[in-house]
């Protein structure tokens, strides 16, 4: 290793203009649920996501004969095969598939992190996996919360907690980043009881009004894959291959 590494977390898109770091490894992630989903679409075999902002945008690739998944706020869009819940993204949907992918915060995020050197998606799902990839990698970390609608939220800034303190363990990364300090204190007071912690957060209520909750805890299980999803040349596909 060279120099020491930095680690940073952004805890909402509306701030990542302070944080931007061309020579950063970025992780997006969107617990509750893109990034959850999307993990899990890889799990299952999917070929190839394309995330695209707006609904327009997610509109003409449905009219272009592409498989779409979209939401808003939670809910399914009208046009769209299938919404953000990782069930949705069985292997007998996603399995060789190529999907278009529309959500509330999530692929907001991953677009405006593409100024990045790297853009990973990070769940609880393939946390340790994504820590090692970034130690191996020996690039500044920053982590961004998709937050929601541009406000800071619970769950994405205890999973950067939980993984900024992964890597920080190794030598040569650190951070003087008052988010991180305070993100990787918020992981270790919710991790004693994350379940009961996260009946707190504002998503868990707003998923479980609309009959969405059903993968709370699912979303919150630890290490199910090594697998990487990357953002790249406008798509997101796999930086490796093996479970």
């Amino acid at each position: 290793m060279g120099k020491n590494r930095e680690v940073e977390v952004c805890f909402s898109p509306a701030i990542y203009a302070s944080y931007e770091n061309k020579d950063a490894i970025v992780v997006v992630t969107d617990i509750l649920r893109a990034s959850s989903a999307i993990v899990t679409a890889f799990m299952n075999g999917v070929e190839r996501l394309i995330p695209v902002g707006t609904l327009e945008e997610a509109k003409a690739y449905k009219q272009k004969g592409y498989m779409v998944a979209a939401e808003r706020d939670g809910i399914v869009r009208d046009f769209a095969d299938f919404g953000n819940s990782p069930y949705n993204f069985s292997k007998e949907r996603v399995h060789g598939n190529e999907i278009v992918y529309s959500t509330t915060n999530g692929t907001h995020a991953i677009h405006l992190a593409s100024s990045g050197h790297e853009v990973l998606i990070g769940a609880y799902l393939n946390l340790t996996a994504l820590a090692e990839y970034v130690v191996v990698s020996d690039r500044d970390l920053l982590i961004l919360c998709a937050g929601w609608k541009n406000k800071f939220n619970l769950e994405d800034s205890l999973f950067a907690g939980a993984l900024a303190q992964l890597v920080l363990r190794n030598h040569g990364f650190t951070t003087i980043c008052d988010s991180t300090k305070g993100a990787m204190d918020l992981y270790n007071v919710a991790k004693q009881d994350m379940m009961t912690y996260i009946d707190n957060v504002a998503q868990r209520h707003r998923l479980k009004k609309n009959g969405l909750d059903d993968v709370i805890e699912y979303c919150h299980e630890i290490d199910r894959t090594k697998l990487i999803p990357v953002f790249r040349d406008g798509a997101i596909t796999l930086i490796n291959d093996s479970l």
